[in-house]
């Protein structure tokens, strides 16, 4: 019970790696608030729950639970959901800024003809929303001199890809790291640990419903990965584990990639 009498706040936390991210610090003692668009999102893609919710999960295993469905590209939203973060358990340890993702794919997405809305929409919800929500939390961390965060860029955040491909996801998980980087420069003096997580190919609900556990995708996945298997959930979850507990107070500004080896430096 590493995380005992913590409070923990993970964003698109209602499936897929988000949810992954929940239950693991609700197993190592924390209070969670699960925070989503959707607080049912995990039906979209089939994913089995072990309860009606995932709050109801969180509470099956002791712990306190509250969900807040907000959007994390809404400033006034992001803000509103941190007073009732407060307002609730009266503290913030921990955050997750996992909400985002390489979403409403569109049939043009390479560096030279990404459609300005498609640009606007992919920062936003991935970078845009990582800031928002850092800001508001940064605040009572301050105020606390102690905190974690966590925020989830991606391999495709580390390399080109080697062509000019999903340009926009690519550039605004960059973003996240640098940003992650600067942050943990400011905060340090406040006794705030900033770093990120960079996941390869993990098998979600949302990759496993587009066709990444198939026999195609694996044969073509596996070979290019060192550990020659695709990541879990659970996989980045430990990582997350690390960087959330006293194992990691001398880690700040660091990006740590979950990929089996894919993305070698």
């Amino acid at each position: 019970m590493k995380l005992q009498g913590k409070v923990a706040l993970v964003t698109g936390g209602a499936r897929g790696l988000g949810r992954a991210y929940v239950l693991h610090l609700a197993r190592l003692g924390a209070d969670v608030v699960i925070n989503d668009i959707d607080l049912n999102a995990a039906a979209e893609y089939d994913e089995p729950l072990t309860a009606a919710t995932v709050m109801e999960e969180v509470e099956a295993l002791g712990r306190r639970a509250l969900g807040i469905q907000a959007d994390v590209t809404d400033p006034d939203a992001v803000e509103a959901m941190m007073e009732e973060v407060l307002g609730t358990f009266g503290r913030l340890d921990i955050l997750v800024n996992n909400a985002g993702g390489a979403l409403r794919p569109q049939p043009h997405h390479s560096a030279s003809d990404t459609p300005p809305d498609y640009h606007r929409y992919i920062m936003d919800i991935n970078l845009t929303g990582t800031i928002y929500c850092c800001q508001a939390a940064s605040r009572p961390m301050k105020e606390a001199r102690s905190g974690k965060i966590v925020n989830v860029a991606s391999q495709a955040g580390l390399w080109s890809g080697r062509d000019g491909g999903h340009m926009s996801y690519k550039v605004a998980k960059a973003g996240v790291i640098q940003y992650t980087r600067v942050l943990a420069a400011e905060l340090g003096p406040f006794g705030i640990c900033v770093n990120c997580i960079a996941p390869g190919w993990i098998l979600s609900s949302r990759a496993i419903a587009g066709g990444r556990n198939s026999e195609e995708s694996r044969a073509r996945l596996e070979p290019q990965i060192p550990l020659r298997r695709l990541g879990t959930p659970e996989d980045c979850a430990k990582v997350v584990e690390f960087l959330v507990t006293d194992l990691s107070d001398y880690v700040t500004g660091q990006c740590i990639p979950v990929c089996g080896g894919y993305v070698a430096f």
